[in-house]
């Protein structure tokens, strides 16, 4: 496919357009390293989030940051997307970028994609995943507490409620707005199409697939991450068959901005060899 270009303005980096089996993205590249790190971002954010990590490896790496179909000001999806979906339009982003092995850098929902690509059969990836960084990483589907249970039930027993056609013709407002107040900041924040993306998302539970993966895993996590506990990371260090945990105190879910210079030290420990660690 022809690479469309223009610059559109992001910060002090210029931004690229491209277009990928259809969808217009934005993108952009920091280093000119020999070796390329790729930066997969966490549910509904913007690439620009992750300009600290970007630069804490740009004098080793060229790392490409981009904004997912629908996320941020690129095209959503024109149809709910499961993981998978997203994972087969990011193989193809990398084959339109020529890249033909990477660092993965994920972040929380960027995980998951690395985890459902590092699973596959290599035969069956176009391009080499020489290693990957998780940061605060989703993928883990729980058995649901008796509370939690509870609490669907009750909203479900509500949503029938307020959706009964009389009902709602009566209270049609009051029922859009308590609808709009459900579920989890990242969801009330997505689109009806990207809502629908995510519950296919949070639905998934990757563990069966962990054991799996034999790219060399780095796990960085917040000690008080609440969005991902820490307990996820710990199992990840535990299911993946090479793979280690670092824990960052004190930080929460965006551990990488929480606590910068830690994680810079720790990044680059891990990726590059310095402080001592390998």
């Amino acid at each position: 496919m022809k690479d469309m270009t223009q610059p559109v303005f992001c910060a002090t980096i210029i931004a690229m357009e491209k277009i990928v089996n259809g969808y217009s993205i934005r993108y952009k590249e920091t280093g000119e390293g020999p070796k390329t790190a790729v930066i997969l971002q966490g549910w509904g954010t913007d690439m620009k989030l992750y300009d600290t990590v970007a630069a804490d490896l740009s004098d080793t790496y060229r790392v490409i940051q981009l904004n997912l179909p629908g996320f941020s000001d690129s095209d959503e999806p024109k149809e709910p997307w499961s993981v998978e979906d997203f994972c087969n339009w990011f193989i193809s982003f990398m084959q339109e970028m020529k890249i033909g092995k990477a660092t993965l850098i994920g972040h929380s929902y960027g995980c998951r994609m690395m985890i459902r690509m590092a699973a596959r059969d290599p035969k069956d990836l176009p391009f080499t995943i020489e290693e990957m960084v998780m940061i605060d990483g989703a993928g883990i589907q729980r058995e649901k507490t008796p509370a939690q249970k509870r609490r669907v039930a009750r909203y479900k027993r509500m949503k029938a409620i307020a959706h009964f056609a009389p009902v709602y013709w009566l209270f049609g407002d009051a029922v859009d707005i308590w609808q709009s107040q459900q579920g989890s900041a990242d969801y009330r924040a997505s689109s009806p199409m990207m809502k629908q993306c995510m519950s296919k998302a949070v639905n998934e539970d990757q563990s069966p697939l962990l054991p799996k993966i034999s790219v060399k895993t780095y796990l960085i996590w917040g000690e008080n991450d609440t969005a991902t506990p820490l307990r996820d990371g710990e199992d990840m260090e535990k299911m993946i068959q090479d793979a280690q945990l670092y824990v960052i105190k004190g930080a929460g879910h965006f551990s990488f901005i929480e606590k910068q210079q830690e994680f810079k030290i720790i990044l680059r420990s891990f990726l590059l060899g310095e402080g001592g660690r390998s």
